[in-house]
């Protein structure tokens, strides 16, 4: 499949087919690496964690714009 018969697909055909792929790619066993940007940037929340210097919010708080 090409870029020319993706862009022919309706939206929802769109969706079921980005739907499919993903749940073909939680099967997948195989192991992908993180990139290394996304292992630093975990690396220092967790050190903000283990200093306490971290700040937690609920999910209520962030969607009314308290968790700023």
């Amino acid at each position: 499949m090409n870029t020319f018969e993706i862009n022919k697909m309706t939206t929802t055909e769109r969706l079921e087919t980005m739907e499919a792929i993903w749940d073909s790619l939680v099967r997948d066993e195989t192991e992908i690496d993180m990139p290394g940007w996304h292992r630093d940037i975990l690396d220092e929340r967790r050190l903000r964690i283990e200093r306490g210097e971290a700040t937690f919010f609920s999910l209520d708080e962030l969607k009314s714009g308290n968790g700023r």
